[in-house]
Parts: structure tokens; C-alpha cells; sequence
């Protein structure tokens, strides 16, 4: 699999799937955060003298045109970030789309409507990918958050392409969240929460035995205490994995892996924004009360467990952490992760969920790498293969 660094792009005309998939409010932007983790990518082609062609989706339109989910915004805010012009077509295959592209010269710019106002996108059609494929000489892959599909724009082309390559962006994915987690520099901690143990079963059993300590929060942390006995409340329980959670602490006892849970929880009769709460012990949670976020003692036992780590993998927030009241755990362990990260340790965010929880609290700067990807980098982090990656395998 080339790299982008590998190839001779001088005069070329570049065409890079890139993950533009950001939310928009009001017709602007509202986040950023992807279109700038795809710029070393773009002003490297740029400054090689070759003309750049991107392409993304955005939102789920479903094989129609939806105006509301055009890329135009994403044109003008990539301008400001370039600080040069940007030109949009408003069609990512028709023939002025890719006469446009053919006729660029070196160091331009230029981005594609919407790749999934097509259905042929998301079926990966040989011909929707065939028109694609025409807009430039070199196909580049820098969409790692949708490497785990087989669409058009990564999987089609690139069996298309003439040459082939990952760009800087999916390089660094690639590094972290499979180099780094195969063999991890010890003592190695891994952090999870969100609801349900199902989606993260595969990578629980990946990190057996790599990991030294789990720690994990979460609703999922509940299907754990059950298994054990403690009392739960009302608390959420993933009822399905009952089994595969007993089958888990299980496979960490054999392999030595210490699986940390909650002593206490920030616990309250409902969820919501206005809802009454409290710091209950799990002995003191009543019936009708549910933990809805790690409480002061769980945190510093988590800090403690954290505070020798040299390599932190994180994935899934500690609680229902779009309400303040139930965000204080997470926030607390991020703080304590950056803190880590400061003294040399490697901390690795999962994207998803918990990128987007870090950003809501402002802490989103000081570890080592924030995956742009939520299930591409829960599947990579799983030890699983990503078609985007093995189609560029397989072709280049």
C-alpha cells in the first residue's frame, strides 16, 4: 500500500476522498475539525505542484439531492483555511464536473457536490465509480472515518485508479490506532464507556492481555456490577450481553487483565437537564434511581490506575455527558489523560462520541491523537480489517 509521500505528483492531477462530513449550522460550518485534519494531505499535493480534486459526502440524503446537505459551505470554509480558491461543482460526475478537473492546472483546487446525492455512492457502482475515476491520474484515500465501507469513492476508484495511495491523515490513523494499540508501550490503560457492551465487545477481547487495565464507565459499566452482584438501581442494563459480560471478566482473570468498575455514580430518578441528583455509593442507589455518570470516588480510583500509564486508549464517555450535571467524570479523566499525556504518555481518543464530549467541555487539545473516525476507528481498534484499505491493497 503506497503512501503519499511515494509518489511523483508534480503536473498530476490528484483526486482525494476526503471526510468533509461536518455539521452545518445556518449554512456554515459549525465544526471544523475534519477539514483541518485534511490539510496536511492537500497543501502537500499542493506544494508537489499538483492540482488537487476532492471529494466527500455529507449527511445521509439517501441517493437524492438534498440542498440542505451540499458541500458549497464546506467550499468557503476550506478558502479561509487554504487562504486561495476553492472551486465547487455542483454535480461530483457531470461532464462540466469533470471537464473542470481535466482542465486544472497545477496547484488548484477544486470540490465535488455531495457524493451520496447518487445511490450508486453507497452501492459502490462500477460506473458511478468509473466517472469519478475520470477526474483525475491519481486516486488518494484520506477518509478514515468511512474506511470501513465499500462505497464508490474509496473501494470502487481506487480498483480503478492508475496509481494509488493513503494520504497523511489515514497514515496517522493508521499508526495510532493500529500500530500503537497492537503493541502498546506498557503499562497500557484503556478507557470505555457509552451504553452498550455489543459495540465493544471486539475491542474489549483485542486488548486482553495487551492491556494492563481497563477501566470502564459508562451505562456498560452497569452490566458488569450486575454480573457481580452489586446493586444497580434502575440503572441501564445491556440485558442481550448479559453472558458475554461474565464471559469478559472471565477472559480478563485468565489473562491478568484488571477490569476496574465504579464504587459510586452521580445517580438520579430520571434523565434530564433539570433533573434532581446525587453521589450515591452503588450500596445507596434506591430502586428508581439510575447512575448516570462515575462518581468522586470511582474518578480518583480511575486517576490513580491512569497515573503510571504510557500508552491511554479511550473510547466512549464516562456518562450522559451532553447534560453538565452528568459530565464531570468524563471531564475529570480527560483532564487527568492530558495531564498524563504531558509527562510522555501516548493517549489515543476513539473519535465518535468521546471526540465530540472532549470538544463540548473544551477539551479537546493535549493528547497525542483524536481519531476523525467513530466506527472506522472502534472497527481498527477491534483488530478488524477496513475495505477501504484492503481495496488500496489489492489494487495499488
Amino acid at each position: 500500500m503506497n503512501k503519499i509521500t511515494d509518489l511523483d505528483l508534480k503536473g498530476k492531477r490528484v483526486l482525494i476522498r476526503v471526510d468533509f462530513n461536518v455539521p452545518l449550522n445556518g449554512g456554515i460550518v459549525a465544526d471544523d475539525f475534519r477539514i483541518r485534519a485534511s490539510l496536511p494531505t492537500i497543501k502537500h499535493c499542493l506544494n508537489e505542484g499538483a492540482s488537487v480534486v476532492l471529494m466527500s459526502h455529507l449527511g445521509r440524503p439517501k441517493g437524492e439531492v438534498v440542498p440542505a446537505l451540499s458541500l458549497d459551505p464546506v467550499a468557503f470554509c476550506l478558502e479561509d483555511l487554504l487562504e486561495g480558491e476553492v472551486m465547487f461543482s455542483e454535480d461530483c460526475i457531470s461532464d462540466d464536473a469533470i471537464g473542470l478537473s481535466q482542465q486544472m492546472l497545477p496547484r488548484e483546487v477544486h470540490l465535488l457536490e455531495n457524493l451520496r446525492f447518487y445511490p450508486g455512492e453507497i452501492n459502490n457502482d462500477s460506473e458511478f465509480s468509473g466517472y469519478l475515476a475520470e477526474h483525475a491520474d491519481i486516486f488518494i484515500n484520506d477518509a478514515f472515518g468511512t474506511s470501513h465501507r465499500a462505497h464508490a469513492s474509496n473501494v470502487g476508484v481506487a480498483s480503478i485508479a492508475t496509481e494509488s495511495a493513503i494520504g497523511l491523515l489515514m497514515e496517522k490513523e493508521l499508526k495510532y490506532l493500529g500500530e500503537t494499540m497492537n503493541a502498546p508501550e506498557e503499562p497500557c490503560v484503556v478507557i470505555l464507556g457509552g451504553a452498550k457492551i455489543g459495540d465493544k465487545i471486539a475491542l474489549i477481547k483485542n486488548m486482553m492481555g495487551k492491556a494492563d487495565s481497563i477501566l470502564i464507565g459508562g451505562a456498560m459499566a452497569f452490566t458488569f456490577l450486575k454480573i457481580q452482584g452489586k446493586n444497580v438501581g434502575s440503572s441501564l442494563i445491556d440485558e442481550d450481553n448479559l453472558n458475554t459480560a461474565e464471559e469478559i471478566l472471565r477472559l480478563a482473570n485468565n489473562t491478568n487483565t484488571n477490569i476496574v468498575l465504579p464504587l459510586d455514580a452521580v445517580a438520579g430518578p430520571k434523565l434530564s437537564d433539570d433533573a434532581t441528583w446525587r453521589v450515591a455509593s452503588l450500596d445507596e442507589l434506591r430502586n428508581n434511581e439510575a447512575g448516570y455518570d462515575i462518581g468522586p470516588e470511582t474518578t480518583m480510583e480511575f486517576e490513580m490506575v491512569l497515573s503510571n500509564a504510557k500508552t491511554i486508549i479511550w473510547n466512549g464517555p464516562l456518562g450522559v455527558s451532553e447534560i453538565p450535571a452528568f459530565s464531570t467524570g468524563t471531564q475529570a479523566i480527560a483532564s487527568a489523560v492530558i495531564d498524563q499525556t504531558e509527562d510522555g504518555a501516548i493517549s489515543i481518543i476513539g473519535g465518535g462520541d468521546t471526540a465530540s464530549a472532549l470538544k463540548q467541555y473544551g477539551l479537546d487539545k493535549g493528547f497525542t491523537h483524536i481519531s476523525t473516525g467513530g466506527g472506522a476507528s472502534l472497527q481498527l481498534m477491534s483488530g478488524k480489517q477496513l475495505p477501504a484499505l484492503e481495496a488500496l491493497k489489492e489494487y495499488a
